[in-house]
């Protein structure tokens, strides 16, 4: 069984990723979509809520599991035998940053990274980005999810 993991903190979850956990599902047989926790940030979504909105629109693709994680991504793939890391990848200084990564990972464990471009229609595209726009009244509808903008929507009016 070929399985691959997606990281991210998914804060929220925006079309960019979607696009990229599709196109991973096309590929594998199981993709793991695991929200990294990081304690020394505070995101605008609880680790349940994005937990729940990923499952939620990760549903049509049928070979996603949706987890979360606090550790190295590495030591996440070692305990799941999972070989291989799928990253999207927006422009040239996204690749830096990856590449120092995954040659960081394989080292540690072994494991692959995957980088897939992203569609250039999302190749601006990044959670905090849609988190600003939309917190000054900015239409983000077509760069999330429907229910992930149900969800903005309703924080945003509680703050």
């Amino acid at each position: 069984m070929r399985r691959a993991v997606c990281p991210g903190s998914f804060d929220p979850i925006t079309c960019g990723h979607l696009d990229i956990i599709g196109r991973a599902s096309k590929l594998y047989d199981t993709v793991h979509v695991v929200v990294m926790i990081n304690n020394s940030k505070k995101g605008l979504f609880s680790l349940e809520e994005r937990l729940a909105l990923i499952e939620e629109v990760t549903a049509e693709f049928g070979n996603v599991v949706v987890e979360s994680f606090h550790g190295l991504l590495v030591d996440f793939c070692k305990q799941r035998d999972i070989p291989a890391i799928v990253k999207g990848l927006r422009a040239v200084s996204d690749f830096d940053y990856e590449l120092q990564m995954a040659q960081m990972n394989n080292g540690l464990s072994g494991v692959e990274t995957l980088f897939i471009p992203t569609n250039p229609t999302y190749s601006f595209l990044s959670s905090s980005l849609v988190k600003e726009v939309a917190a000054w009244g900015g239409d983000v509808a077509h760069l999330v999810p429907a229910p992930v903008l149900r969800e903005l929507r309703g924080k945003l009016a509680r703050d």
